[in-house]
C-alpha cells in the first residue's frame, strides 16, 4: 500500500504539532483563555495562583427567561484571542505577569436550587482559602448569594464592600425564602456577609424596584447611582465615587457584573434585559479603574444566556470583563502590589 501521507505531503516537517494554549478558544480544552484545568484543592493551594477562574452553571432561580446555565461554557470560549493575551489599554502581558488557573465548575445538579447554592458557596470557599482571588463566571445572579457569602467568611474579620453593577437591585423577596436570580443582594445583606454602606449598585434603571423596595434599600444604607447619574455626571465620575463609597470602612471589595447592566444592543443575551443602559466601552473601562483602584477579594460575572444571543455578544462581553479585571490585577502585581489575599484556611471546613 502506497504511503498516503507522503504522497500529499502531510509529513513534512512544517507542520508542527502546536500547544494547545496556542490553537483558538473554539478547539482544545474548554477552559477559559486555555488556562490549565487544576480542580483538585490541594493542588491549587500547592501552586498558589494569583487567580482562579471558577463557573458556576446555574439557572434554576431565573424568573424570566433561563440560560444562564450555559454562560460558564459560553464565557470561557468567548474569545477570540489565542496566544496573545497584551493589553493594549494597560500595556501588560497579562499571562506573563499574571498566575492564573480554570478550576472547572461547582458541582451543580439541575432543578435542585439549594443544592446548587451549596455546591458554589463550598466551591468558592475552598478556592478563596486557597489566598487566590476568585473569579466566578455565573449563571443567574442568584450565585452571587453563596459565592459572596464564601469570600466574606473566608476574609473574616476582614470587612468586604460590594460594587454591584445591574439594571436591577436585586433586593427583592420575590418567591419566598429561597433566594432567586432578584434576591441575592437582600440575601447578602440580611445575613451580615456584606454591610449596608459599603454596598454600592451601579447602572439601576427601567421600572423596578419599586418605591417601597427602594426606602427599605435607603433604610439599610445602600448606595445607589442610577443610570441617569452615568447620563447627567459621566460613567467615570459616578465610578470614582462608587469605589469610594464601597471602601468606605471596608478593606476588600466583592465585584458583581450583572452583564445586563449594559444595553441589550451589547448584550442582547441576559435574562432580564433592559433597554437604556452603559455601552461595553464604559464598563470594561469602569472594570479597569475598580480593580485597579480596591484591594478585589472576588468577582463574578453573571446572567450571560447564549440562547438569546445567536452572535455571543454578551459572551465576548462578559469574557472581556474578566480579562481586564485581571489586566488591572497583572498591572498591580508587576508595581510590586500583592494581589492573592492572606486568608490562613487552605482546605476550607464547616
Amino acid at each position: 500500500m502506497p504511503d498516503y501521507g507522503d504522497m500529499h505531503g502531510w509529513h513534512s516537517e512544517e507542520f508542527v504539532e502546536r500547544r494547545d494554549s496556542d490553537l483558538p478558544a473554539y478547539m482544545g480544552a474548554t477552559t477559559f483563555a486555555k488556562l490549565p484545568l487544576v480542580t483538585d484543592i490541594g493542588q491549587i493551594a500547592e501552586r498558589a495562583p494569583d487567580a482562579v477562574i471558577v463557573g458556576a452553571p446555574l439557572d434554576d432561580g431565573t424568573t424570566y427567561r433561563p440560560g444562564a446555565r450555559f454562560g460558564p461554557r459560553a464565557i470561557r470560549t468567548g474569545n477570540n484571542n489565542y496566544s496573545v493575551f497584551y493589553s493594549l489599554q494597560l500595556g501588560v502581558d497579562l499571562f506573563e505577569v499574571l498566575d492564573v488557573v480554570d478550576a472547572g465548575d461547582a458541582n451543580i445538579e439541575p432543578v435542585w436550587l439549594e443544592r446548587g447554592y451549596a455546591m458554589i458557596y463550598r466551591k468558592v470557599r475552598d478556592l478563596a482559602a486557597t489566598g487566590a482571588v476568585p473569579i466566578v463566571l455565573g449563571g443567574d445572579h442568584g450565585i452571587t448569594w453563596p459565592s459572596a457569602t464564601a469570600i466574606a467568611e473566608v476574609n473574616d474579620p476582614a470587612r468586604i464592600g460590594m460594587v454591584h453593577f445591574d439594571a436591577h437591585a436585586d433586593t427583592g423577596e420575590v418567591f419566598g425564602p429561597i433566594a432567586n436570580h432578584g434576591s441575592p443582594m437582600r440575601k447578602l445583606l440580611e445575613s451580615g456577609a456584606v454591610a449596608g454602606p459599603n454596598f454600592v449598585q451601579v447602572g439601576l434603571r427601567g421600572y423596578w424596584p419599586d418605591g417601597e423596595t427602594l426606602a427599605w434599600m435607603e433604610e439599610k444604607g445602600f448606595r445607589t447611582h442610577f443610570i441617569t447619574e452615568i447620563e447627567e455626571h459621566g460613567a467615570e465620575a459616578v465610578v470614582d465615587r462608587a469605589i469610594d463609597e464601597a471602601l468606605d470602612g471596608a478593606d476588600a471589595v466583592y465585584l458583581s457584573v450583572d452583564i445586563d447592566v449594559l444595553d441589550p444592543a451589547y448584550a442582547p443575551g441576559t435574562g432580564t434585559a433592559e433597554p437604556g443602559g452603559m455601552s461595553t466601552r464604559e464598563l470594561l473601562r469602569a472594570v479597569r479603574r475598580i480593580v485597579g483602584a480596591v484591594e478585589l477579594a472576588g468577582m463574578d460575572v453573571v446572567e450571560v444566556s447564549p440562547p438569546f444571543d445567536h452572535a455571543d455578544l454578551t459572551a465576548m462581553a462578559a469574557n472581556r470583563v474578566v480579562m481586564e479585571a485581571l489586566s488591572a490585577l497583572a498591572v498591580k502585581k508587576r508595581s510590586g502590589t500583592a494581589v492573592r489575599r492572606s486568608t490562613g484556611r487552605v482546605g476550607g471546613g464547616s
